[in-house]
């Protein structure tokens, strides 16, 4: 082939052929396909060049979605420098503490207690300053370093509960999100075991985050690391519920503790509308269902109220505070009450945090 057009027409087949229906154990499954093109000698004048000029126009193809296809350009080599240099940088932030944890709190909106935070990561970079999670976090899930990522955070999560323990606050549950590996990873039920024991912690102060569309990657291996971590004692959240693919019948088999209500439902939720029956929809479900109701992205009194009228008092979002530092979340835990900074938080907490775009990992929310 030397032209683009009988690329295009054979990469077009191909998809074609590998996206046909097949029949595995009785269940019909169909297959997508990413398909890179390099042209010889035009791109690269030897085999293993030309290969890495395929490979990252491989890379480009699965990220403009499912069954693409993409043909290298010069571009995409420094693309592949820059993504290569971002990752050394990460491997090296993970190994040399340059991560820090900064802490959402959840509240309850009917006095305005601090009952639970949210820990999210941020990356204090030496050049680039504080990034949020959309510049790294999905890097780390391609690159392989979401599992040393997660234990990072989980172990840092682990010892802020400590301090907060010795300093005099009291017990208050912590949660963490989990990326997918780590629903399979055969080391995570020990590693938070280990974890428990080194901070002397109860293993319910820990609430473990997934998704729904996470999840669903594997449901039987999802629900088993799940089981595990219940029977540890462990607190399991569903997070951004209602924005996946999941049925009532999987959420009757997931063995979680709480729902956190999307930010996307939320957001209109005072308009009336859609929004507004399935966010109570959501809140009714959870509480037939006996769990608890989280929502997030509550940033108005209006939206607040809306949500408490309806049983959900759990809240989390810039009318209560945004992400802040550990010692910011402690003044505010010895205040008692998050509500006093409403008027003030949205500005203080986004000039640190907007700077970016789950995440998010998926549609990821800005620096959350």
């Amino acid at each position: 082939m030397r032209e683009q057009d009988e690329a295009t027409a054979v990469a077009q087949q191909l998809g074609q052929l590998v996206a046909a229906p097949m029949a595995v154990d009785g269940q019909s499954l169909v297959l997508t396909a990413s398909i890179g093109v390099a042209f010889f000698p035009v791109d690269a004048p030897e085999l293993p060049q030309l290969m890495t000029c395929a490979e990252q126009s491989v890379h480009a193809a699965k990220h403009s979605g499912r069954s693409q296809h993409r043909f290298f350009n010069p571009q995409m080599n420094a693309l592949a420098t820059r993504r290569l240099l971002l990752e050394t940088e990460l491997r090296r932030a993970i190994e040399q503490d340059e991560l820090r944890l900064y802490f959402q709190p959840k509240v309850d909106a009917t006095d305005g207690a601090i009952v639970g935070a949210e820990a999210l990561v941020r990356w204090q970079h030496r050049e680039r300053g504080l990034l949020g999670p959309a510049e790294f976090v999905p890097l780390a899930e391609e690159s392989g370093l979401i599992l040393p990522l997660t234990r990072w955070v989980l172990e840092r999560a682990c010892r802020h509960l400590r301090c907060w323990r010795d300093a005099g606050l009291p017990a208050m549950p912590l949660a963490v999100n989990l990326a997918a590996p780590s629903l399979v990873d055969d080391a995570l039920v020990t590693h938070l075991d280990a974890l428990m024991l080194q901070f002397d912690l109860a293993p319910g102060l820990l609430m473990l985050e997934m998704t729904e569309t996470l999840l669903m990657r594997d449901v039987q291996a999802g629900v088993a690391m799940l089981e595990k971590l219940r029977a540890r004692g462990y607190g399991l959240s569903l997070d951004d519920f209602g924005t996946g693919y999941s049925s009532l019948g999987y959420l009757k088999r997931f063995p979680v503790d709480e729902l956190k209500i999307d930010r996307a439902f939320v957001t209109d939720i005072t308009n009336g509308g859609r929004d507004s029956a399935l966010a109570a929809a959501i809140i009714a479900l959870g509480h037939e269902l006996g769990l608890g109701v989280v929502a997030e992205g509550v940033e108005t009194e209006a939206q607040s109220a809306f949500l408490l009228e309806r049983g959900c008092n759990v809240q989390q979002g810039y009318l209560f505070g945004g992400p802040m530092a550990a010692t910011e979340l402690e003044l505010l835990r010895r205040r008692g009450v998050a509500r006093g900074m409403a008027a003030e938080a949205p500005i203080r907490s986004r000039s640190l945090s907007e700077g970016s775009l789950r995440l998010a990992i998926r549609r990821r929310r800005p620096m959350s």
